[in-house]
């Protein structure tokens, strides 16, 4: 009995129709050279691990006999592509921090570092994906370090990823780098919220980065800050109250004076 891959079906199948055929009144004859013939085919598959860039995805191989019956199925891992383009991503960076660019993906380092190169461009000081805007930006490496960063280093950053047996470009992504002074922003967005406004959040799925007693004395802080305004606010009247009281009574004592003088 024979098998073949799936790269030889169509060639079977095609070598099919120069077989004689015995045609009989009643029935379709098939050649005895088809019967013995299996094909090994994916039965199954996974989607692509990556939707843009090199994936990997799993196929289930099984021999099928001419009587439509599975055997010795096995697992195989191959490689695929949905889509070459990344897109853009932002960054927004600290002017003296390091920060690092990566361009390589978990699934390339199934086939080997070795079996990609990696080509750079820059569109200095710009975010943008018109490719007339970007020059050459030499590195050889799939990764890009500033250590620290500059402000001359903002703008986009182009990687290209190409496979070296076939030239290929299998993936492609802009990096936007935006790069700010200190003196300028607090980007600790957390530190500016109310303690309402972090009870909400922490409602919808951060409450595993603070603490149950971290929130009760965030709780206890604001309310003594609630009871400190509203205490200074019934002093405030009560002052007020007083002070307009003693007016009025000194001015109904110079009015009762100045009737008498008269």
């Amino acid at each position: 009995m024979k098998t073949v891959e799936n790269s030889h079906i169509l060639g079977i199948l095609s070598c099919a129709f120069c077989l004689p055929l015995v045609v009989s009144s009643e029935k379709l004859t098939i050649p005895e050279e088809l019967k013995s013939v299996v094909a090994k085919i994916a039965v199954n598959t996974t989607s692509c691990s990556a939707t843009c860039g090199l994936g990997f995805k799993l196929e289930e191989l099984c021999v099928i006999t001419p009587t439509k019956e599975k055997r010795n199925c096995t697992l195989h891992r191959t490689a695929c592509l949905t889509n070459w383009l990344c897109g853009l991503l932002h960054f927004t960076v600290p002017v003296g921090k390091p920060f690092q660019l990566s361009c390589l993906t978990v699934e390339a380092d199934g086939f080997g570092r070795q079996a990609f190169s990696y080509m750079w461009r820059l569109a200095q000081g710009l975010i943008t994906t018109n490719d007339l805007l970007f020059k050459p930006f030499k590195t050889p490496n799939s990764v890009i370090r500033f250590s620290p960063t500059r402000e001359s280093d903002a703008g986009t950053y182009r990687c290209d990823v190409q496979m070296l047996k076939t030239f290929r470009v299998v993936k492609r992504v802009y990096f936007g780098v935006r790069v700010i002074r200190n003196d300028l922003v607090d980007l600790n967005f957390q530190k500016s919220l109310t303690w309402e406004q972090k009870l909400a959040a922490n409602g919808e799925g951060g409450a595993e980065n603070t603490t149950h007693e971290e929130l009760q004395e965030q709780q206890h802080f604001w309310q003594g800050q609630l009871f400190h305004e509203c205490l200074i606010g019934a002093g405030s009247g009560v002052i007020g109250g007083v002070l307009a009281t003693v007016a009025l009574y000194f001015w109904q004592i110079l009015r009762k004076n100045c009737r008498e003088k008269n």
